[in-house]
């Protein structure tokens, strides 16, 4: 790789930089989470897209929360009796080996083919907690993508979806277009997502964009209204918690932020303020 080359040559090449930084988080004896298999699926080059966007230990916060709150969502769900998870551009997620499930949960994987042979490259040998199921599928294709929901919720009683770092990258046409398809089958009941503000975004564009190639997909969704932009598509927000107040409770945020933190936030009047938090949505 040429030193002029960018670090990110398509949204895929995110899945590593995530990596690595739940295997920082894995390493800290302070741990809220641990995945084992990170640090291999991570490699060489997702050191080298975090050490390039300049995610220093001082933002690790803000990975920390966004991974915790996910893990404890879906768990929370399927305590309930979610019968499957569908996991919509799954990266080098590992939630099916690293946390205990029912075996008989049925867990959906879906995303390109490269990332998910590498993926099982790595992580050959190794053996899921539940009945995992990997589609290779670009889910840019509606065609395809409309046919597979269809599928899986003809399969599924009550059906888990979660977008983790996902929806930032589609056009504000997109996610309405996704939310309406996932309206459409009664089976998905729940479908967990994270969403940053319009301030956010502008400051993520400026601080990552640069290792963005021009061939990658760029930073896009963050709506005005946050979890109220889903309400006329079929869904509603049950909950919905800030990565900021999370790391708080959870004592992990520079004392440099615990100010910000206390202060009031409504996701849907952010605006230009910095925010990003974690929704579990509902069917309206």
């Amino acid at each position: 790789m040429s030193e002029n080359e960018p670090l990110v040559r398509h949204v895929s090449d995110t899945a590593l930089w995530t990596a690595i930084h739940r295997a920082r988080e894995t390493e800290r004896p302070d741990a809220q989470f641990r995945d084992p298999f990170a640090r291999r699926l991570a490699g060489e080059r997702g050191e080298q897209i975090a050490a390039a966007v300049a995610i220093e230990e001082a933002d690790s916060w803000t990975w920390m929360a966004r991974t915790y709150l996910f893990d404890n969502y879906i768990a929370g769900q399927v305590r309930q009796g979610a019968d499957m998870v569908v996991n919509l551009g799954a990266g080098l997620d590992t939630r099916p080996y690293r946390m205990e499930w029912p075996e008989t949960l049925a867990w959906v994987e879906v995303d390109l083919p490269d990332i998910f042979d590498y993926k099982e490259q790595v992580l050959a040998g190794e053996r899921p907690k539940c009945r995992l199921e990997r589609i290779r599928l670009d889910l840019a294709d509606k065609s395809a993508r409309g046919w597979l929901l269809q599928s899986l919720g003809e399969r599924a009683r009550h059906a888990v979806v979660f977008t983790e770092g996902v929806l930032i990258y589609l056009a504000q046409e997109e996610v309405a277009i996704l939310a309406d398809e996932l309206a459409a089958n009664p089976a998905f009941r729940d479908w967990v997502l994270d969403l940053s503000s319009p301030g956010l975004l502008q400051l993520m564009q400026q601080k990552v964009q640069a290792q963005f190639s021009k061939t990658a997909t760029p930073l896009q969704f963050a709506p005005e209204n946050g979890p109220e932009f889903f309400e006329p598509h079929g869904w509603r927000a049950a909950d919905v918690q800030s990565l900021i107040k999370t790391a708080a409770s959870l004592n992990r945020l520079p004392e440099t932020l615990q100010a910000f933190a206390a202060l009031p936030m409504n996701p849907a009047r952010m605006g230009q303020q910095p925010w990003a938090g974690v929704c579990r949505m509902e069917r309206a």
